[in-house]
């Protein structure tokens, strides 16, 4: 991996504006990145280096007439394909291109776009967002690059968000997370992922899963990069850009971290609990208080969750209004799990948002006696594809894999994921740390905290080993 593409991106920040380098530069090693590692992966849906160079160039030609636009200026960043963007078509993962007005473009890419940031291309996604896995029938699955002999599952739905960091064609990716479609596949690619809560980053211009539960969310390298790209983006820090305030690290003497003895830690695939339990040893012994606790909650939500919540709902409504020639294309899976809420009363669908709102108010007042809750990410390692190829594989593999952050959306939350260990069979694994709504500068806080302890997911993990270091 071209080395320049190894920096922070604070170090990136202060070379661009040292004239040290270039965005040309960055977006050239990109470009090499990608067609040594991520071409490979099948990260992007669409990847047009041309475009890239082209806002590459302006960004230099920006700094050298001295207008410093932002701190995202130059760094290139990937896109979901959820996210409409002037120029490049969305298909959210479907086989067939989305009407026009979902090219438009909402507050975040508006908010990257005036800070002059390099758009790298289309990442590609699950159908409608609707899965854990990263699997997509129609466009194929990218690759997990830490198994360089096994075609295993990158995460989903944000497929190639992670992948396109691991293979170092992007410094920062755009996500969406309804049920944990930025941290699982953050986690499964050894990468950091930060869910926002509902309602602090507009969700406009993004093509939809679930309303009610959908987020905008970010992944990047290390919790430095993503307290930097999460400042950068966030409408509540727009009139400060000139002075980037990052959240600074928590004091980690004191910490107090919830530890829940229920339900996350059930039916984890080997080393996954035991690489979270480990690096809580390791910070535990730094200073931070292990709180014992249970989340009730978290059983009592997961029912609903499991039969569909709201996202199978309110996407079947979406594609009826919006897309009906759609229904024909889509996988039918998906279909399925659609025509199973089509037939929901209104009674019920009312039922799970009155029970939803209760028992996250209970949780919220449950994590104010800690400075936040962590627990495994992903419970199950990333899965050889093949291995679940039928139906009935599938299924209770994607279950699995957005049980843990599930109970996040569900429950109004807040979320962080960072890379902590390799599993027995050699994946990443991720420690997730929740908190209550409006708390992802605390989250951001305390992620820095521990990977000032623990290290970067680099630093614990290696490189991913399918992944050109030259």
């Amino acid at each position: 991996m071209t080395d320049i593409m190894q920096w922070s991106l604070a170090e990136l920040g202060a070379a661009l504006r040292d004239g040290k380098t270039t965005a040309t530069a960055l977006a050239d090693a990109a470009a090499a990145n990608h067609s040594a590692n991520s071409e490979s992966f099948g990260a992007y849906k669409l990847w047009e280096p041309e475009v890239t160079a082209r806002q590459a160039k302006a960004a230099d030609a920006a700094f050298k007439s001295g207008n410093d636009l932002g701190p995202l200026q130059g760094l290139p960043i990937s896109v979901k394909d959820l996210y409409g963007v002037r120029g490049w078509p969305t298909f959210a993962g479907t086989p067939k291109a989305f009407p026009d007005p979902w090219q438009e473009e909402g507050p975040v890419i508006a908010s990257i776009r005036s800070q002059l940031g390099v758009l790298t291309g289309k990442t590609h996604t699950v159908e409608f967002a609707f899965g854990g896995i990263g699997a997509n029938p129609h466009w194929g699955t990218p690759r997990n690059p830490w198994d360089a002999e096994n075609h295993r599952a990158p995460g989903g739905s944000s497929s190639g968000a992670g992948v396109s960091l691991a293979a170092g064609s992007a410094l920062l990716a755009l996500g969406t997370d309804t049920a944990g479609s930025v941290r699982i596949p953050a986690s499964m690619t050894g990468n950091a992922g930060l869910k926002t809560g509902v309602g602090r980053w507009s969700i406009a211009q993004i093509a939809p899963l679930s309303p009610s539960l959908d987020t905008a969310g970010i992944m990047a390298r290390t919790v430095a990069d993503l307290a930097m790209g999460f400042v950068a983006i966030d409408p509540d820090y727009a009139a400060r850009r000139r002075e980037l305030v990052v959240p600074a690290p928590a004091p980690i003497e004191g910490l107090r971290l919830g530890v829940p003895e229920n339900f996350f830690w059930n039916d984890c695939s080997p080393g996954i609990a035991e690489g979270v339990h480990e690096a809580l040893k390791e910070v535990e012994k730094k200073g931070v208080t292990l709180v014992p606790c249970t989340l009730p909650e978290a059983d009592d939500i997961y029912p609903i969750f499991k039969v569909g919540g709201l996202a199978a709902v309110e996407l079947f409504a979406f594609v009826k209004d919006e897309l009906p020639e759609w229904f024909d294309l889509i996988d039918p899976i998906i279909v399925q799990r659609m025509e199973e809420a089509a037939t929901l009363p209104a009674h019920e669908y009312v039922r799970r948002v009155r029970v939803m709102a209760e028992l996250a108010h209970s949780a919220a007042a449950r994590l104010a006696t800690i400075d936040a809750m962590v627990t495994p990410t992903v419970p199950i390692t990333p899965p050889i594809m093949a291995d679940i190829a039928a139906v009935d594989d599938y299924r209770p593999a994607n279950l699995l894999a957005l049980r843990n952050t599930g109970i996040a959306n569900y429950l109004s939350l807040c979320a962080l994921t960072m890379p902590v260990a390799l599993d027995a069979a050699k994946m990443p694994v991720g420690m997730q740390i929740m908190g209550p709504l409006r708390s992802e500068e605390r989250l951001l806080s305390i992620g820095l905290a521990l990977e000032a302890a623990l290290g970067t997911g680099r630093q614990r993990l290696g490189a991913p080993p399918a992944v050109d270091a030259n």
